[in-house]
Order: C-alpha cells, then sequence, then structure tokens
C-alpha cells in the first residue's frame, strides 16, 4: 500500500506515521483517540475507540502500533492491546485468552493483505491484523460485530491534524 508512509516533522505534535482507520465524519456515534507515549515522548502507537452504541461503550477499536512498540508484542497467552483496552472499555473483567490465529489473503483495490484471524476464547469479540508497508501494525478488534472483508476498503489515512495537540 504505497499511500502510506512515515511523516517527518522537527517538532511531532503526534504520530511520526499516518494513522490507517474509518474517517470518523463517516461514522455516526462518538469517536476517542489515544496516543501511546515512550519515555523519550515519542509516539509508540495510536488507538481510536469508535463508541456506536450510544454510550454504552465501544462497538471498536482500531490500533496502529510502529516497530519497536512495546504494544506490539503481547506476552504468551495475552490478547492483543487493542482487544484489552475494548475489555477494559466495556468494563469486561472475564479473562480472555487467544485460542488460535489464522493467515488470509484479502485484496484491497490493487494491494493484497495477509490479514491475521486472531480467535478468542470470547466469541463476541472479532479480532483481525495486517502488517503495513510502512511496517505498522495495523489490529482491529470488534465487539459483537464480525469483521468482514468490506471493512478493509473503508480505511484510509486519517489527517495529521486530528491528532495534534492544542
Amino acid at each position: 500500500m504505497s499511500f502510506l508512509r512515515r511523516r517527518s516533522a522537527a517538532t511531532p505534535a503526534g504520530p511520526d506515521f499516518d494513522v490507517l482507520a474509518m474517517d470518523p465524519g463517516d461514522w455516526p456515534g462518538n469517536l476517542g483517540a489515544g496516543l501511546l507515549p515512550a519515555p523519550d515522548g515519542s509516539c509508540q502507537g495510536v488507538f481510536l475507540r469508535y463508541d456506536l452504541f450510544g454510550g454504552r461503550g465501544p462497538a471498536m477499536i482500531i490500533g496502529n502500533l510502529p516497530e519497536g512498540s512495546p504494544a506490539r508484542e503481547p506476552a504468551d497467552g495475552q490478547v492483543p492491546f487493542e482487544v484489552a483496552q475494548l475489555l477494559l472499555a466495556l468494563e469486561n473483567d472475564e479473562p480472555v485468552e487467544v485460542v488460535d490465529t489464522e493467515d488470509i489473503p484479502v485484496m484491497q483495490g490493487d494491494n493484497l493483505l495477509i490479514v491475521r484471524r486472531v480467535k478468542l476464547s470470547e466469541s463476541r469479540i472479532s479480532c483481525v491484523q495486517f502488517d503495513r508497508s510502512d511496517h505498522v501494525l495495523v489490529t482491529i478488534a470488534s465487539w459483537d460485530r464480525p469483521i468482514t472483508d468490506d471493512l478493509y476498503a473503508l480505511l484510509k489515512p486519517l489527517p495529521a491534524e486530528l491528532f495534534q495537540q492544542g
């Protein structure tokens, strides 16, 4: 996906990479964004929380984690960071584990994505991951909604201004 590239700025005001997600203007409900800071002040990832349930909790979390982000490598048996954030936001403290993973090819326009479906012990959570050409890992965790191939066509880089500090 050649349209994804690293940004560079003298004084970064947000992540130094494009954040691939769904445009919040295209979706009803509330959107929240969180940055994962490193001790040196750099951004180790961005996650967006889409609340489509009218304040009753998020329906979906999309994370963008660059190379080197500690959140990319959960400990053995641990769920991906975005799944943990979804469970936390839903105030669900039941233990959830990764049961299996499966790699499947998905076409996005002219690009081929190798999507990893993460199967979890909580069947109401759908989770997929794929690596971008700029080595950013995108993870989508959805509550009570299956993730279909149509979703990948809705993903696009969000404007950098969305993440600048005021």
